[in-house]
């Protein structure tokens, strides 16, 4: 079997399995038994009840949505397990019965449209995604390391650990990151293992959450807008190659970005995976390659698979004090999310039941290219790398042949890369930072990016002390919306040389 020498992983934002994949009439062959099988595919007749009335799961989905789901710890544990139920300190997880996805979106979220949580995707809504997911293989099992919000799930595809974040930074504790150069996990993240190659590729460079990550610096990320002509080398050098979209004008309820992020629809979305795919499959490293597309939480929608228990702790130590609000275990995985695996070397038509969280990301890595796991998740961690099973690479025809030509035109309009993009004003420009839950993570990474384009002429010291007295002075969505602006505009300025 010719070795998989690249690992390509793309991970989007806030989607549910059922949302995405769920009402798709997928059949194909099981990966372990090779026997016909089928997705675990919503049932008929699912439904969520809030304040007397019945709200069924199933299509169309709407896109995009007027209110953005809630998913922070305490509202995914409404979401699995019900209205009042408490998460009793260092666990266990409480009963889950997925019964709480449209009481929350109606009394956290304050929706008056509390059904939309419940509603999914047409394979037509999505013929990127349903195409890729027939022509390789979709993974029906895939679930988000820890039921919570962005940041400690994509932490867990890096780390295998959120370092014991159970929940989104606040502004005091990435103040604390700060005073150290960024995130550490005690036992590092896959760009500190020293016998791997990486890259990472980013949609918008200043808001790259990988830049959290204590020992990333904005030299190590690449623009989107490079990604295409650097694989087309036959001596591209990464092994690991992470990409993270454009997650759109972050004070701007997240629009005109390609993360699926809910307020700002699929399409963007589904242009990226089309570009990416596109690009690995049109390179020399097709032969040799897999490709993960994966989203990093299920974004407050609805799932009808009740995510298991007995999920391995990670056994890290604590990145900070106070890191774990909740005093949550780490023993319960989160909802599904929707995962596609790519490789000329896998089958068309590959159902995958087995499970597997964001760490498999990590497992697949470490045991392709023989490392060490990083902590004990990843070490019990399956991983798909399997699913290369052909002894050959098959010749894979064009997959994209049925999408419609207007989803085909509306791609042609997404800016795949929004370095260039001035952010317009902020949508409630007067609302505290710490209302929006991303808002104090997305101003660490742009004060790390400015604290390391340093004028020349400057100390070091003295430039670091300009930019924390300049983040200290951020108080509102507005301010931030304006300090996003100026460095968003150095970083231009310095692209030639980055």
């Amino acid at each position: 079997m010719p070795p998989i020498k690249h690992v390509f992983v793309l991970m989007l934002e806030n989607r549910s399995f059922d949302h995405m994949l769920g009402v798709s009439p997928f059949t194909g062959i099981d990966a372990v038994t090779q026997m016909p099988t089928q997705i675990n595919a919503l049932p008929a007749g699912v439904s969520n009840s809030w304040n007397g009335t019945n709200y069924s799961a199933g299509p169309p989905a709407v896109d995009p949505i007027k209110n953005d789901p809630y998913h922070e710890f305490e509202d995914v544990l409404e979401q699995l397990c019900g209205a009042g139920v408490k998460y009793p300190k260092g666990g266990p997880y409480p009963a889950i019965n997925n019964s709480g996805f449209v009481s929350n979106f109606a009394v956290a979220a304050k929706s008056p449209s509390p059904g939309d949580a419940m509603k999914c995707f047409a394979p037509a809504q999505l013929p990127v995604l349903s195409a890729l997911a027939r022509a390789y293989a979709v993974c029906d099992s895939w679930f988000c390391s820890l039921p919570g919000p962005t940041w400690p799930n994509r932490f867990f595809a890096l780390g295998a650990s959120s370092g014991d974040l159970d929940h989104s930074p606040t502004t005091p504790e990435t103040v604390v990151w700060e005073t150290v150069d960024g995130f550490q996990f005690q036992n590092g993240s896959i760009f500190d293992v020293k016998e791997l190659s990486w890259r990472i590729y980013a949609g918008n460079k200043i808001f790259t959450l990988a830049h959290a990550l204590k020992g990333i610096h904005i030299w190590d990320i690449r623009g989107y807008a490079k990604f295409a002509k650097d694989i087309s080398d036959p001596s591209y050098p990464a092994q690991f190659t992470w990409i993270e979209p454009n997650y759109g004008h972050v004070t701007t309820d997240y629009l005109k970005g390609n993360s699926q992020h809910p307020l700002d629809g699929v399409t963007g979305g589904e242009a990226l995976i089309k570009a990416t795919y596109q690009a690995i499959r049109d390179s020399p490293l097709w032969e040799s390659s897999m490709f993960i597309i994966t989203w990093d939480e299920h974004g407050g929608f609805y799932d009808h698979v009740a995510p298991v228990g007995g999920a391995v702790e990670p056994g890290d130590q604590p990145a900070f004090p106070g890191a774990n609000r909740y005093g949550f275990r780490f023993d319960q995985y989160g909802p599904r999310v929707p995962a596609v695996v790519i490789s000329p070397l896998i089958p068309a038509n590959t159902i995958d039941h087995r499970r597997y969280d964001h760490s498999s990301i990590l497992a697949t890595v470490e045991r392709l290219f023989k490392l060490n796991p990083l902590t004990r998740r990843d070490r019990a961690a399956l991983d798909p790398s399997g699913l290369a099973s052909l002894v050959t690479p098959r010749d894979v025809p064009n997959v994209f042949g049925e999408v419609p030509p207007e989803a085909l035109a509306a791609h042609q309009q997404v800016r795949l890369d929004g370095l260039q993009d001035e952010a317009p004003a902020a949508t409630r420009p007067e609302a505290p930072v710490d209302e929006q839950p991303n808002l104090p993570g997305f101003i660490f990474v742009a004060s790390q990016t400015d604290k390391e384009l340093q004028p020349a002429e400057v100390a070091r010291e003295v430039h670091h002390a300009g930019v924390r007295e300049r983040v200290a002075r951020i108080r509102t969505k507005g301010d931030a919306r304006d300090y996003f602006e100026e460095v968003r505009r150095k970083t231009v300025a310095a692209e030639p040389e980055l």
